[in-house]
């Protein structure tokens, strides 16, 4: 009944496009085969929200979806804080062949894993590197290497990346592509060169302007309540709904505030950012960035899998920009997207990309692990299904 309504909800405001057929029965698909619970999708093109269907799978330990409801981004953390380095290489603070060990000395003296074992690297670290995850930081590089990040550890970003300097890196800077922590030492970056907190300068840059005042790194004891998603797991062996794998902490008095991972948000929130740079860096009158850091975002860095071997196997038809991933042969890719779409996705199954040759924004979030790896390009298969 509480789904029915929702529906009828967002046709009488012209939300649900009733000619979605193909991404409607994904979002119904993928709850009956236990890839996720409650979810919601959006479709953005030329202006206008035309598709926004919330799928909710009215299971036991699950929570209706609405537009406030809260996820974690995980790794949807890592465009935002591209776009907070791209303001302050704009306003000439920062470049990106800076060595790191300009703004944190501790980088000063890494060393890299060889053949012969650990050696003092030849290659400087530098900012680019961590740009386009070719630091050679990879997420085994956390430095009690479960892969985790901690916030009951670590109570800011000066402490974690002290450690992190630490840890030897897997080759030399700029060698290969290695996707990893290299957003979460940004952050600190940032705070260095603006003194203020790496969420303060977010929230004043990035969240205030466009609007999106549920982003953040924390969440209030109402939210935690009623608005944040419980985790679906399901790896065969573990079945269900949980609040108890937060793998961060989100409480408010913790400045770990980790730019590759750490924030959490809406659907309605992110569309923002999202429109943003469709909008070539603006939304509703507030210019964030240019066009032009938005075309050095999305220029190629990386090759994608099998020439970068440890790039996505998933990915096949991609390349790498400034953590975005980027189309460059539809045909590999095959699922009828247009070429140069960009975006990325997070651990706990949240979604997008931007196509600037159809005017169009996907989003989609839920809350889930144990999810297949193709689940992007059946998404988005579903979405260019309905379009075309």
């Amino acid at each position: 009944m509480r789904t029915k309504l929702l529906v009828l909800f967002l046709l009488s405001s012209g939300l649900l496009n009733a000619n979605f057929e193909a991404l409607s029965e994904f979002q119904k698909t993928i709850i009956e085969d236990e890839e996720t619970g409650s979810n919601v999708a959006m479709v953005f093109k030329d202006g206008n929200t035309v598709y926004f269907h919330a799928q909710n799978s009215l299971k036991p330990g699950d929570k209706d979806v609405s537009p406030h409801t809260i996820f974690p981004m995980w790794s949807m953390s890592k465009p935002i804080t591209i776009v907070a380095m791209m303001t302050l290489y704009e306003n000439g603070l920062i470049d990106f062949d800076d060595p790191v060990s300009k703004y944190i000395p501790q980088f000063a003296d890494v060393q890299c894993i060889g053949s012969d074992g650990v050696y003092d690297c030849v290659n400087e670290l530098k900012i680019i590197h961590l740009m386009t995850h070719r630091s050679g930081y990879s997420y085994r590089s956390v430095p009690d290497h479960t892969g985790t990040f901690s916030t009951i550890k670590y109570k800011n970003l000066e402490e974690f990346v002290d450690d992190v300097a630490k840890v030897p890196l897997a080759f030399e800077p700029g060698e290969k592509y290695l996707y990893g922590l290299n957003q979460a030492i940004l952050g600190r970056v940032v705070e260095v060169i603006t003194g203020e907190t790496f969420y303060e300068y977010l929230k004043k840059t990035i969240f205030d302007p466009l609007g999106m005042n549920s982003t953040k790194f924390y969440l209030t004891a109402d939210e935690r309540a009623n608005r944040f998603q419980p985790l679906f797991i399901n790896t065969g062996t573990l079945k269900g709904f949980t609040f108890e794998l937060n793998e961060l902490s989100y409480v408010q008095d913790n400045h770990a505030y980790y730019g590759g991972e750490g924030l959490v948000s809406t659907i309605t929130d992110y569309s923002k950012f999202c429109q943003m740079l469709l909008n070539g860096g603006s939304f509703e009158g507030k210019k964030i960035i240019s066009t032009k850091s938005i075309e050095t975002m999305i220029k190629k860095r990386s090759e994608g899998y099998p020439a970068e071997e440890f790039a996505g196997t998933n990915k096949l038809g991609f390349y790498y920009g400034f953590s975005l991933f980027v189309l460059e042969d539809p045909e590999i890719d095959g699922v009828g997207a247009s070429k140069g779409i960009y975006g990325w996705s997070g651990y706990h199954n949240t979604h997008f990309w931007i196509d600037p040759e159809k005017n169009l924004i996907g989003l989609f979030m839920s809350r889930a692990r144990g999810v297949n790896s193709d689940f992007q390009n059946l998404l988005r298969e579903a979405v260019y299904t309905d379009i075309d």
